[in-house]
């Protein structure tokens, strides 16, 4: 594998993309940041002016810096912007973006699609056939995951949309043997396994967010696909996207993933945000 490209000058030109470009940018820890993932090393007045992108309880939650933000509208003019995450609908809802609301978002890691701030129908009714056809029900995965030999290590059980369940976990006491098994399981059952910092996620394999992000581009005719994200649960779509790009942390940094397409930040935290918008602008067609 060829080892990916460090952000400095795109290699490929606005007039190589083909046809209309889809952005598709995951949200937490790629586009915004809480004060935990700033990963701000300088002296305080040397930081980057910042906003709000999310508040919670009243309080701030998440940020971009102010260049960012500018940055984002630039995109949104010149491309379909299409924000991907693992987040509810209700905890997308709660992030506030620049400019309009996207035609397309997609939350629940591929599990919901939202058309004009809507959860789309068709998508859900064709989630739903595959689901019922090649996946075990969820209540079987909750409830292998409510074992009481499981309580030293799964702290709090969630289900997301009524389509996956994460746990929280204490990660230092989770025995390995139990992710194996846990996988072996749910690989024989229609499930994936994927575990982000403390979140452990088993989700139904139509569950995704190439596939949801793939329907976006069938219904926008798009010619172009350029992907952003941090974790593991992003890998496929980047993976798939004709350009891509990673920040210098997340999951996916600290496994090692590269490829020929991919394109690393020079920093990372917030700034790696911005220097993403900044890198995808210069190829977008103005």
């Amino acid at each position: 594998m060829r080892e990916a490209q460090i952000l400095e000058t795109p290699v490929i030109e606005a007039a190589a993309l083909t046809g209309p470009v889809v952005v598709a940018c995951d949200l937490d820890r790629t586009l915004i940041y809480s004060k935990n993932a700033l990963w701000l090393d300088g002296e305080d007045k040397d930081a980057p002016p910042m906003v709000v992108a999310e508040v919670y309880d009243g309080a701030p939650l998440s940020y971009m810096t102010r260049t960012a933000e500018s940055l984002l509208l630039g995109v949104m003019a010149s491309s379909t912007f299409v924000p991907v995450t693992t987040r509810t609908q209700a905890q997308y809802d709660r992030v506030q973006l620049p400019g309009p609301v996207p035609e397309y978002a997609i939350t629940s890691n591929g599990g919901v699609l939202v058309h004009h701030g809507v959860r789309d129908p068709h998508w859900h009714g064709h989630l739903t056939e595959r689901i019922a056809a090649e996946c075990t029900p969820l209540e079987t995965i909750e409830a292998y995951l409510s074992n009481t030999d499981f309580a030293g290590w799964i702290l709090r059980l969630r289900r997301a949309e009524d389509l996956f369940a994460y746990a929280v976990v204490d990660r230092a006491a989770m025995p390995e043997a139990f992710l194996a098994d846990l996988r072996a399981m749910c690989a024989a059952t229609g499930w994936t396994v994927s575990v982000q910092g403390r979140k452990l996620y088993c989700v139904p394999v139509p569950v995704n967010k190439t596939d949801a992000l793939a329907e976006v581009v069938r219904r926008t005719g798009a010619g172009t696909v350029i992907a952003a994200g941090d974790s593991l649960l992003d890998q496929d779509m980047l993976a798939n996207a004709d350009i891509a790009f990673r920040p210098l942390h997340g999951e996916m940094h600290d496994a090692g993933y590269l490829a020929a397409h991919l394109h690393l930040t020079s920093v990372r935290g917030v700034l790696a945000g911005e220097e993403i918008l900044g890198s995808i602008l210069a190829l977008l067609p103005r």
